[in-house]
C-alpha cells in the first residue's frame, strides 16, 4: 500500500478539527438513523451513543498500531447500513418474526408501538436486547477509525490544551451543522454525504482513498436514502425527532416504521376525541370557551373541539413535521379555523410559561415513541406526568375548570398512578372512564383507551352519579341530537357504547411510586432497575470491556509491563463527566423544554465551557488541581442537597439563572481539570481514549436513575471525581515510542 504523506503540525491541527466535527456529526446522526431503522431501538437510543464512545475509546487506544483502522471505515459502515436496512425488512414481511422488549404482557417498563406481534404466538422470538448489543458492536467499530486518526493527531500535535481545543471547535462546527440540517429537516442522505465527504478527504490524505472505499461510502448513502415503504402513497419526512411516514391514501402517520396515528374525518369516526364535550355539555355545562390541548398532533382533538362550540384553543405540538402534516393534510382542515392559536413547543414548557387561563386542559395521546435524547432514559412526555406539572396545570385552570387525559395507557398499574396523581394535587377524585366499560380495573390487567377526567368540577361526576352511565356512539355526528345521560338511544345509525366510571382495584402489581420531576418514570413500574436494563448494561457492559481488552492485547507492545494502558483518573474523570451532562439535559429541558432545540443547545453550551476550560489552563501558568475539585464537589453536593422543585417558581434569576448555574457550573471546574490533567500526559491518545471509555460507563450508570432519581445520581458522579483524586498513581506508563 502506498505510504501516507509526513504531515505538519498544522495539517494534524486539521486533522483534529476533522475528526471532532466528524465524531460529532455522525454520532448525532447515528442516533437518529438507526433509530428510526432497527425496529424498537428509538426506546434505546444510550446504545448509540455509547457504542460510539466505545469505538472512539478503542481507536484512541489503536494509535500505536500499524493496523490503520480508518482505512476499513467505509466497508463498516456500509455493513452497518446493510444490515440495520435487513432487520426492518425482515420484520415488516416477515409476521412470524416478533421482538421482545422486556415481556410487555407482564412488563416492569411500558414500552409503546411493542403491542402490535404478541411474542407468546411468534414463530421466532428475538430479545431487544440481542438486538442492541449486534449494533452497539457495528456502531463501536464504525468509530475506531476517527478514534485512531484522532489519537494520532493528539500525539502528534506538541501543544497539549490547543490539540483539544482544536478537537473541541470541530466537535462545536459539527453539532451547529447537525442542528442547521435538522432545522431544515434534511433527509438522510444529506447527513450521510457530508460524512462521506469528510471521511473520503481524510483518506485521500493518507493516500489511502481507492474505488473501493469511494464505492463503500456512495453506498453508505444510499442505504441511507432508500425508503422504508415502495407504495407511491407514502411520503417520508424527517422531523427532528422521527421518520415521519404519511400514508396520503388512508391519513395514518407512522414514526421510526410504528404507527402512531391517523387522520380521523369527524364525518366517519373518534367519537372519543369528542367525549370530553359531550360530558361537558349533557351534564348541563355550556361549551368551553378556551381549551388547551397539549399533543394537538395532527389536529383529531382540535376537529372535535371546534364542532361542539369552543371559542379559542391554543394547540401545542412539538413535532413539526407532524403539525404540517396535520396544517395541509387533515380532512377537517381543523389548523385553518381562526380559533386554532398554534404552538410548537414542549408542553410542559407551556405550561410553565402561559398566563392564559383555560376552561379544559387535554392531553391528547401525548405518547412520544422515542428517548428525550440519548443522555437520559426519559421520553419526550415524561415531565408532562409528574406530581409537578400536574400543579401546573391546576395552576392554569379555572376554578371549575376540567383536565383529561386520554390514551392507550397499556397498564392498569400506569392509570392508577396517573389517577393517584391527579386526586393528590387537585384533591378530588377522578373519573376513570375505560372505552370499551369494564367494571373495574386491577393493576396488573392491561388497560386500553382510558379517559381519566381530573379537577374539582363536580358536574360531571354527579350526572355519572344519577344516571349511571353515558351512552356514546361510533358516529360523531349522532350525538348532537340525544343527550347520553338519558339511556341508550334508539337510532339505527352507528353503534351505542356505554361510558361510566370504573372502580379501580390493588394487587399485587400496585405501586405507591408516583412520578415527579426529579423520577419522571411514568412508565417503570416501581422504584427499581428493570430487569431488561440490567440484562443490557451486563450485555453492553460485557461487550464493551471484552473490545477494550482486545484492543489493549493490540497495543500491548507499546505499553510498559509495569503498568496499565487505562489511565485511571481520565477514567474517572470521563464517568463523571457524563454524568454531569446528563443531569444538565434533564434539567434544561424542565427549564426550557424537552425539544430537540433545548438539547443541542445544551450540548453547545458544554463544549463553551469546555472550550473557556482550556483557555483558563493556557492563559494561568500554575492551575493547582485541588483548588478546582473544590468548588466542583461543592456545586454537586449542593444539587444533590437542594431539590430541583424549588426553582419551578419565582422571579427570573431564580427561576432561570440559578439552576443553569448549578446545571452548567460543575463543567467549568471539570473541565480545567481534565485540561491541566490532560496537558501534562505523556500518552495523550492513551489519556483521551481512557477517558472515553470512562464517559462509556458513565451512561451506563446512568441506567440507575430509575432507582435513584436523577438528584441523587449526581451522588454517583461524586463519587467518580473522588475515584479520580486519589488513583493518578496508577496511571500508565508508556514507553515513549513503539
Amino acid at each position: 500500500m502506498t505510504e501516507p504523506r509526513a504531515a505538519s503540525v498544522s495539517q494534524h491541527g486539521l486533522k483534529l478539527f476533522l475528526v471532532g466535527f466528524l465524531v460529532l456529526f455522525l454520532e448525532l446522526a447515528s442516533i437518529r438513523w438507526f433509530s428510526a431503522n432497527v425496529i424498537f431501538l428509538q426506546f434505546f437510543t444510550n446504545v448509540v451513543l455509547l457504542a460510539c464512545f466505545l469505538g472512539m475509546s478503542c481507536g484512541c487506544l489503536a494509535a500505536r498500531q500499524r493496523f490503520d483502522w480508518m482505512r476499513w471505515l467505509p466497508l463498516i459502515a456500509a455493513g452497518t447500513f446493510a444490515v440495520a436496512r435487513l432487520t426492518v425488512l425482515l420484520y415488516g414481511h416477515w409476521q412470524g418474526l416478533a421482538v421482545d422488549v422486556g415481556h410487555q404482557t407482564s412488563p416492569q417498563e411500558v414500552f409503546f408501538g411493542t403491542e402490535y406481534r404478541n411474542p407468546d404466538l411468534a414463530k421466532f422470538v428475538i430479545p431487544i436486547e440481542w438486538i442492541a448489543g449486534l449494533f452497539f458492536i457495528l456502531i463501536a467499530l464504525m468509530f475506531v477509525g476517527l478514534g485512531q486518526v484522532m489519537g494520532r493527531a493528539f500525539e502528534a500535535y506538541p501543544d497539549r490544551i490547543r490539540a483539544y481545543s482544536l478537537n473541541i471547535g470541530g466537535s462545536l462546527a459539527g453539532i451547529i451543522g447537525f442542528s442547521a440540517i435538522s432545522f431544515l429537516q434534511a433527509p438522510p442522505a444529506i447527513w450521510l454525504l457530508i460524512i462521506a465527504v469528510g471521511a473520503a478527504y481524510l483518506l485521500h490524505r493518507d493516500n489511502t482513498l481507492t474505488a473501493t472505499r469511494g464505492a463503500a461510502l456512495l453506498l453508505v448513502i444510499v442505504f441511507a436514502a432508500l425508503p422504508t415503504q415502495s407504495s407511491g402513497q407514502h411520503q417520508l419526512r424527517w422531523s427532528p425527532y422521527y421518520a415521519v411516514d404519511h400514508d396520503r391514501e388512508t391519513n395514518a402517520l407512522t414514526v421510526n416504521n410504528i404507527g402512531h396515528q391517523q387522520m380521523q374525518p369527524f364525518a366517519q369516526r373518534g367519537a372519543v376525541y369528542s367525549l370530553i364535550h359531550l360530558l361537558q355539555n349533557r351534564s348541563g355545562g355550556a361549551p368551553f370557551e378556551n381549551a388547551l390541548v397539549i399533543g394537538a398532533g395532527s389536529g383529531n382533538d382540535l376537529a372535535h373541539a371546534l364542532r361542539h362550540g369552543v371559542s379559542r384553543i391554543d394547540a401545542v405540538e412539538i413535532d413539526p413535521v407532524i403539525q404540517d402534516i396535520g396544517i395541509h393534510s387533515h380532512p377537517d382542515q381543523p389548523y385553518a379555523d381562526p380559533r386554532i392559536v398554534r404552538h410548537l413547543d414542549d408542553g410542559r414548557h407551556f405550561l410553565r410559561t402561559t398566563e392564559q387561563k383555560y376552561d379544559l386542559v387535554v392531553y391528547a395521546l401525548v405518547d412520544s415513541l422515542i428517548l428525550h435524547s440519548g443522555y437520559a432514559n426519559i421520553r419526550l412526555e415524561s415531565y408532562l406526568f409528574t406530581e409537578q406539572a400536574f400543579e401546573d396545570v391546576r395552576r392554569v385552570l379555572k376554578k371549575d375548570g376540567v383536565f383529561v387525559m386520554y390514551n392507550y395507557f397499556r397498564q392498569g398499574w400506569i392509570v392508577q398512578r396517573v389517577a393517584a396523581m391527579a386526586q393528590r394535587v387537585f384533591g378530588c377524585e377522578p373519573l376513570v372512564l375505560p372505552v370499551p366499560h369494564t367494571e373495574t380495573l386491577k393493576a396488573s390487567e392491561q388497560a386500553g383507551f382510558v379517559t381519566i377526567v381530573a379537577g374539582c368540577n363536580q358536574r360531571i361526576p354527579l350526572a355519572f352519579k344519577q344516571h349511571g352511565a353515558f351512552w356514546m356512539n361510533q358516529l360523531p355526528a349522532e350525538n348532537f341530537s340525544v343527550n347520553g345521560f338519558d339511556g341508550e338511544p334508539k337510532t339505527s345509525a352507528g353503534s351505542w357504547m356505554p361510558i361510566a366510571p370504573t372502580k379501580l382495584i390493588t394487587d399485587q402489581a400496585s405501586s405507591t411510586q408516583l412520578t415527579t420531576d426529579d423520577w419522571p418514570f411514568l412508565y417503570v413500574s416501581d422504584r427499581l432497575i428493570p430487569d431488561l436494563t440490567l440484562r443490557s448494561m451486563v450485555l453492553l457492559g460485557g461487550l464493551g470491556i471484552t473490545m477494550v481488552l482486545l484492543f489493549m492485547k493490540a497495543t500491548a507492545r507499546g505499553i510498559s509491563r509495569t503498568g496499565s494502558p487505562i489511565n485511571i483518573r481520565m477514567f474517572f474523570l470521563g464517568a463523571a463527566f457524563m454524568l454531569l451532562e446528563t443531569k444538565a439535559v434533564v434539567q434544561m429541558a424542565l427549564l426550557f423544554g424537552s425539544t430537540w432545540l433545548v438539547n443541542s443547545a445544551v450540548f453547545f453550551s458544554a463544549l463553551v465551557l469546555i472550550l473557556l476550560a482550556n483557555l483558563y489552563v493556557l492563559k494561568v501558568p500554575t492551575v493547582r488541581l485541588n483548588a478546582h475539585y473544590g468548588p466542583l464537589l461543592v456545586f454537586l453536593a449542593t444539587s444533590v442537597l437542594i431539590p430541583f422543585d424549588v426553582f419551578l417558581s419565582g422571579g427570573l434569576v431564580w427561576r432561570y439563572a440559578v439552576p443553569c448555574l448549578l446545571a452548567l457550573g460543575p463543567m467549568f471546574f471539570a473541565g480545567i481539570i481534565f485540561a491541566r490533567s490532560f496537558r501534562d500526559e505523556p500518552n495523550p491518545e492513551h489519556a483521551m481514549g481512557s477517558n472515553i471509555a470512562g464517559a462509556m460507563i458513565g451512561g451506563l450508570a446512568e441506567q440507575f436513575s430509575t432507582l435513584l432519581g436523577f438528584q441523587h445520581l449526581l451522588i454517583l458522579a461524586i463519587g467518580f471525581y473522588l475515584l479520580s483524586t486519589w488513583t493518578p498513581s496508577l496511571r500508565p506508563k508508556l514507553s515513549p515510542a513503539e
